[in-house]
């Protein structure tokens, strides 16, 4: 990856702007589409939004965001860490999206919408830390 920073803040929803416009930084000077930035983003405040909510409960704790563009194969990767509770996201049962929103059960549908809308979604846990990598190409 050609281009790399990072941000380390408190995992609370009220830093999700902050996240939001990190990662829009980045995608600037990208070319990609509105579509593309869209599907990033909301990807991005699903997955942040959910360690805010999740990963220290009851308390709060820090969360990095890493965020590579790779301007040779136009795409972008962004990482979250941190360091709660154990738990890869991936594992869960994909919800019946046929079923309607009374018959479905509740939770999974964001990490659903983000392992469809993104090319590559990965869960890793190493050194006490949750390791979430998402990766789109911005073509």
């Amino acid at each position: 990856m050609e281009n790399g920073d990072v941000l380390k803040l408190e995992a609370v929803n009220e830093n999700l702007e902050k996240v939001i416009d990190f990662v829009d930084a980045h995608l600037e000077n990208s070319g990609c589409s509105g579509k593309v930035r869209n599907h990033i983003e909301l990807s991005v405040e699903e997955i942040f939004v959910n360690i805010a909510s999740y990963a220290y409960r009851p308390g709060i704790g820090p969360v990095t965001v890493k965020v590579e563009t790779d301007r040779d194969n136009p795409s972008v990767t962004i990482e979250f860490a941190d360091s709660g509770v154990p738990y890869n996201p991936l594992e869960k049962t994909d919800p019946d999206v046929s079923a309607t929103a009374d018959e479905r059960a509740i939770g999974g549908l964001g990490i659903f919408l983000v392992k469809k809308t993104m090319d590559n979604v990965e869960y890793s846990f190493r050194d006490g830390q949750n390791i979430l990598r998402i990766s789109k190409k911005l073509d």
